[in-house]
C-alpha cells in the first residue's frame, strides 16, 4: 500500500526535477519540425492510420492502433514528462479511450521494432504499461509485462482516474531505484516498488482506435 508520505515525496521529486531541469537532460521534442525522425513508428500501412506532426504537435489518428517509440534505449533512473490529449469532436476514429504508455520495454526475442501496431503483438515484451481510460474509458490499469505474464499491479475504475475528452494531460513517469511511478497532472496514480525492476528499455506512446495529440516530450536521467 502506498503511504501518504511516499506519494507526497514522489510528487515533489518529479515536479521539482521536471520544472527545474535538474540532472542530466537527455531528450526533448516539441514537434516544431515537420518530421518524426526521433521516433520509430509501428502502425498498419492503411492510409487511414496517421502518425504525423501537424500544427506543432504529434497527431496519432488510428483505427487499428499505433505505437510510437523514442528511438534511443533508456537505462537507469529516469523521468519522462509529456502532454497528451484525447480528442473527441466528430473525427472518424474519435473514441474516448486508451491513453496508453509503454516504458523500459525490451523484446526477449530480439524483434523490438517488428510490430504493426496491434496491441496483442506486444504481449511478449518485457515492460511497464499504463492504459489510462482503457476498455472504452472504463478502467485505468498499471501492468508489468514479463516472461509472457501481464501482471496487473493496480487498477482504477472511478472518474478521477479516467479520461475527459479534449483535456490536455501532463503525464509524468519516474523510475528511481526500482520505485516506478505514474502521475497525471501532479497526482500520483500508481507507485510501486519493483523488487526485480526493469533497468533498461524503450519508451513508447501507444493508442488504439482514437485521435490523440502529443506535445512537449522531455526525458531526464535522474541521479
Amino acid at each position: 500500500m502506498k503511504t501518504l508520505l511516499s506519494i507526497l515525496l514522489l510528487v515533489c521529486m518529479c515536479n521539482s526535477f521536471a520544472q527545474n531541469k535538474k540532472g542530466a537532460f537527455l531528450f526533448q521534442d516539441n514537434f516544431t519540425a515537420l518530421d518524426t525522425s526521433n521516433w520509430i513508428i509501428e502502425k498498419q500501412k492503411a492510409d487511414s492510420e496517421i502518425v504525423a506532426v501537424k500544427n506543432g504537435k504529434l497527431l496519432i489518428d488510428t483505427y487499428g492502433g499505433a505505437t510510437i517509440w523514442y528511438k534511443k534505449e533508456l537505462s537507469g533512473n529516469i523521468c519522462i514528462t509529456y502532454k497528451r490529449t484525447v480528442m473527441v469532436d466528430g473525427g472518424k476514429n474519435d473514441r474516448l479511450s486508451d491513453l496508453n504508455n509503454f516504458w523500459m520495454a525490451t523484446d526477449p526475442k530480439g524483434k523490438m521494432f517488428a510490430h504493426h501496431g496491434g496491441f496483442a503483438e506486444y504481449d511478449s515484451l518485457n515492460m511497464y504499461y499504463v492504459g489510462m481510460g482503457g476498455n472504452y474509458n472504463k478502467t485505468t490499469r498499471f501492468r508489468k509485462y514479463y516472461g509472457g505474464d501481464k501482471k496487473i499491479i493496480e487498477e482504477f475504475a472511478d472518474s478521477l482516474h479516467l479520461l475527459q475528452a479534449n483535456k490536455e494531460y501532463f503525464i509524468e513517469i519516474v523510475i528511481k531505484d526500482g520505485l516506478v511511478t505514474f502521475s497525471v497532472d501532479g497526482i500520483v496514480f500508481f507507485s510501486w516498488k519493483d523488487d526485480q525492476p526493469l533497468t533498461h528499455g524503450y519508451f513508447g506512446i501507444r493508442s488504439t482506435r482514437s485521435r490523440q495529440q502529443v506535445d512537449e516530450v522531455n526525458i531526464y536521467q535522474l541521479n
